[in-house]
């Protein structure tokens, strides 16, 4: 799947992923870079979900919302590192991520750490996009 001028990576000679994502993602050309930093499951209000769906749920809203705010889309994900702190979560992350970016297949990295900045944070996500200069770039 390409992507302006990205184009992910998944070759024969290594093992294929293990859920909905590429092993590499290159870009090619110029590009406008966000780098995400980690969004937990606060909302504007800065309320904490109740529960880790919830939660998985407020991030993908918190940087799907980013995305929109630097003029991307979630086609223009090209990495993201995923931080929850229950193995048992992993069927919930993979769910809410496919549901929050359905068909992007970006690289990805989920680690299972013992803890976030807060102890009611059950998640952290950060992500990297890149889109073409001329995909909605206003700034001069």
């Amino acid at each position: 799947m390409k992507i302006g001028l990205s184009q992910k990576l998944n070759p024969s000679s290594v093992f294929p992923p293990f859920s909905a994502y590429s092993h590499a993602v290159e870009c090619k050309g110029l590009f406008r870079w966000l780098h995400i930093s980690g969004q937990v499951g606060v909302d504007i209000e800065g309320r904490v979900a109740s529960d880790s769906e919830a939660q998985h749920r407020q991030t993908w809203k918190n940087i799907l919302a980013i995305l929109q705010s630097a003029n991307m889309k979630p086609e223009h994900l090209v990495k993201v590192t995923a931080y929850i702190t229950e193995q048992a979560d992993t069927p919930i992350y993979r769910q809410v991520r496919d549901d929050s970016i359905p068909g992007v297949e970006c690289a990805s990295t989920l680690l299972v750490i013992s803890g976030l900045a807060h102890p009611d944070y059950k998640v952290e996500i950060e992500a990297i996009a890149a889109a073409p200069v001329d995909s909605g770039d206003n700034s001069e």
